[in-house]
């Protein structure tokens, strides 16, 4: 009997044997697509698909009608990725929608040349999957959640919630050799030095270690914690917004979910605006662009989420200016 993993080696090969442009040119009408979402599946609110249906809608497409849509769910943790894509190939879509650089890194080993959308990139140019922003090159594009003003950004505003701030711990998620790992730390010691703040960074690759560094925090006297981005921060905020509570240190972290887990800032891009765009990119590839040509696009829509009740928990008081700025206000 073959084992689990060889039998779903074969399945993806033989799935991909016959090219869904056969399909097509045997009578398919309506267009499909794989979309490989980021945590739970329906009845639990997902706005980041809903966006991307209404992007699609915008465009004309109507699911069921003028386009099937397949999806499947748990990108966030790219470990059970490659399953979830075989399963979505099984429905022989014509793009596959998916989260994030370690998402699409799957997709792109498991799906061949078929094209794939990615609607929160980490940094897609250092992790191998384009040649550059501007001309992707391979079938991978979509977008890309990071800007070079980010880190310093989330720290002006950290230190304008917390003035007394001089020392900041960084939570480090990435493998020590990981060039957007290495980037990301850089800005944001970078972004510390013109603030006259101290960083200190600890490394946690899994979520049993996010106890640890927090002790860590605590050991070398920083007064707030900040996060490089990570999808294992957003697939974790429930216990990583437990922590930053039971040790009473403020947190910004730029992953939806952690703030409204009783994280005290969130601020980055809005992923349901990088979703609805997505659509923009199905229906190009649908209507004959290649990936390789498509520029893979920086967020324009950002978010500033604060947590009054955690501000409250840790006897901090929110600047009225930051308020006025806040996209959104946890009571």
């Amino acid at each position: 009997m073959l084992s689990r993993r060889r039998f779903l080696g074969t399945l993806s090969g033989s799935l991909l044997a016959a090219p869904v442009a056969a399909e097509a040119q045997g009578g398919q009408s309506v267009p499909r697509i794989g979309v490989l979402g980021a945590l739970s599946p329906p009845p639990a609110p997902s706005p980041d698909v809903d966006a991307f249906r209404q992007g699609l809608r915008d465009l004309g497409y109507i699911d069921g009608q003028s386009i099937t849509i397949h999806y499947a769910w748990g990108g966030g943790h790219p470990d059970r990725a490659r399953e979830q894509i075989i399963d979505l190939l099984r429905h022989r879509p014509q793009v596959l929608v998916v989260v994030g650089d370690g998402t699409a890194n799957v997709a792109k080993q498991v799906a061949g040349a078929i094209p794939i959308v990615m609607t929160t990139g980490t940094d897609p140019v250092g992790q191998g999957l384009a040649a550059s922003l501007a001309r992707p090159g391979g079938n991978v594009t979509g977008l890309s959640m990071l800007t070079g003003e980010l880190s310093a950004k989330r720290l002006e505003l950290l230190k304008e919630t917390v003035p007394e701030l001089t020392r900041v711990a960084v939570f480090n998620a990435y493998s020590p050799g990981s060039r957007t790992g290495q980037r990301l730390l850089g800005e944001t010691e970078e972004a510390a030095r013109r603030l006259g703040l101290v960083v200190v960074s600890a490394h946690v690759e899994k979520a049993s270690e996010f106890e640890q560094a927090f002790k860590t925090t605590q050991r070398v006297r920083a007064s707030a914690v900040i996060g490089l981005v990570h999808p294992l921060f957003a697939t974790n905020a429930g216990q990583l917004a437990g922590l930053a509570l039971k040790y009473r240190v403020p947190s910004m972290f730029a992953e939806p979910g952690v703030v409204e887990a009783g994280g005290l800032l969130r601020y980055g891009p809005s992923i349901p605006d990088l979703w609805r765009r997505a659509a923009t990119y199905v229906d190009k590839i649908l209507k004959g662009a290649k990936p390789a040509d498509l520029p893979i696009e920086q967020p324009t829509k950002f978010e500033l989420v604060i947590n009054m009740k955690t501000a409250k928990a840790l006897g901090l008081t929110i600047p009225p200016s930051l308020l006025l700025r806040a996209d959104h206000i946890i009571e």
